[in-house]
């Protein structure tokens, strides 16, 4: 299960620019990492783990702009098709899942 967050907050001031700082950092800190300019991805072992990620980075959204997240499958993700100018690049090998017994 992936989490994709994607935002496009303002930067037009020095308080509006704090809060897109605070905003990614705490993306940063809940084990997101950066896809592309704005759109953020975290692995998650089901989609309970997924609802409680969500809701801890929905509290940290800032009041001006706007932040989606979107929650899709391990099969889903590996059908990403990712271009670079004109060559096409594989997409990103899911984590190993730990098993305890």
């Amino acid at each position: 299960m992936w989490v994709i967050a994607m935002f496009d907050l303002p930067t037009d001031t020095a308080k509006a620019r704090k809060a897109y700082a605070r905003f990614r950092k705490a993306l940063l800190r809940d084990g997101f990492t950066m896809m592309q300019y704005s759109v953020y991805i975290r692995h998650c072992a089901s989609i309970e783990n997924a609802k409680i990620h969500v809701t801890r980075i929905g509290h940290c959204v800032p009041s001006a702009g706007e932040v989606r997240f979107l929650t899709i499958t391990d099969k889903q993700f590996g059908r990403i098709e990712t271009y670079v100018g004109k060559m096409r690049q594989t997409a990103p090998a899911p984590p190993a899942q730990l098993e305890f017994f």
